[in-house]
């Protein structure tokens, strides 16, 4: 404790109130400690975060969370990994970041040893999970494998934390990590170059973001497909320059009509086997297909197809390679209107009726976004 740098401007309590995973889908509101950075680390609290598909997948299926080498149920864990908020303490020679600086959050540390994580692919840690008694490699994925955000305090790897424009608001800063993920498969990952023409399937908050990332990039045409025609129009505000509505057209046809070809990317962001095959068939030879969502069971989908054409297909789990920093430049400087995917806002206290708008896509919810008051 002698080691750790608090302030008498922001004091820390012992206890804080958080959110914790029982039975599946049983969320209980306990107290518990307030957690110590150690070195290298800061302690956070957490003003605000957002709910995000995998938190929901999280708390009903167990995966992709690993605590103590298994599922997360009644474990005492906090899920909940898309959040920001403010430096309360700092670590032993902390110096990279201030009491009270206001901060967003990546998710992943990773171990820092193995060949993924010193390559920058944290989010491929080969140690993942493996963060316990006498297994601990040291890695840390918050909400995943160690815990998370649903509460007042959390405990973050300087190397995890981004600062937050005055000018941002702590709901904004708390999307980041959704258009780093995004930013990641289009760039580190699928290298994009200006001019190239890139398709989305799915306005969910990644495909959403990701529509205005690849804008950002100088990706042309940027084609937005989904059902949903309002979501559509919130695309098209943030930079698609052609919407399909997939119940109106043939989507097939109609990206090799407006490419000539088929797209140079194709980004899937819905996940079904029909969106698999139909990303595809509507990409060009040579170009490549991201798998930013994923199906719960096996598909069949041509592979023929993918092979014959020499169409690369990759996936994408989270914002490795600092993405993140990258997309924070992006919604720093305006590149795009982030908000426009922010569509609900709830007390920590009613993190419960938040995950049920966001789960049952209540009054059309995309990103529904907890606070917590102090």
């Amino acid at each position: 404790m002698s080691d750790v740098t608090y302030s008498e401007k922001m004091p820390v309590p012992e206890n804080m109130k958080a959110w914790v995973l029982g039975n599946p889908e049983e969320l209980v509101q306990i107290s518990k400690p307030v957690p110590v950075p150690a070195k290298a680390e800061v302690l956070i609290r957490i003003d605000a975060i957002a709910i995000c598909a995998t938190d929901l997948e999280v708390m009903k299926y167990g995966t992709p969370a690993m605590i103590e080498g298994g599922d997360p149920f009644n474990k005492n864990f906090t899920p909940g990994h898309e959040y920001m908020g403010t430096v309360a303490a700092l670590g032993p020679g902390v110096d990279e970041f201030e009491i009270g600086d206001r901060v967003t959050v990546e998710i992943h540390a990773g171990c820092g040893q193995c060949k993924r994580c010193r390559s920058g692919m944290y989010t491929s840690c080969h140690n993942y999970g493996l963060n316990y008694r006498d297994m601990n490699k040291g890695h840390r994925a918050n909400g995943f494998t160690s815990q998370g955000g649903f509460c007042q305090y959390a405990i973050n790897n300087i190397n995890t934390m981004i600062k937050v424009p005055d000018d941002m608001s702590d709901e904004v800063a708390t999307l980041v990590v959704t258009a780093g993920t995004s930013m990641y498969g289009l760039t580190e990952l699928g290298g994009l170059v200006a001019g190239e023409s890139v398709v989305v399937i799915g306005p969910g908050p990644i495909g959403l973001l990701a529509v205005a990332v690849a804008k950002s990039l100088g990706a042309s045409p940027v084609i937005l497909v989904g059902t949903r025609e309002n979501r559509l129009e919130i695309g098209r505000k943030l930079g698609a320059d052609i919407i399909l509505n997939a119940k109106q057209v043939d989507v097939e046809a109609e990206v090799k009509a407006i490419t000539g070809k088929g797209a140079d990317y194709v980004i899937d962001c819905a996940g079904s086997e029909e969106t698999v095959n139909q990303s595809v068939h509507m990409t060009n030879r040579g170009g490549k297909v991201c798998l930013a969502a994923f199906p719960k069971n096996a598909v069949t989908f041509d592979i023929g197809y993918l092979a014959v054409n020499n169409i690369y297909l990759y996936g994408i789990r989270g914002e490795g390679k600092s993405a993140t920093h990258r997309a924070m430049a992006f919604m720093a400087e305006k590149r795009f209107e982030a908000s426009l995917v922010h569509t609900h806002t709830f007390d920590m206290n009613d993190l419960p009726e938040a995950i049920r708008y966001a789960r049952d896509r209540v009054d059309d919810a995309i990103k529904v976004v907890v606070t917590n008051s102090y």
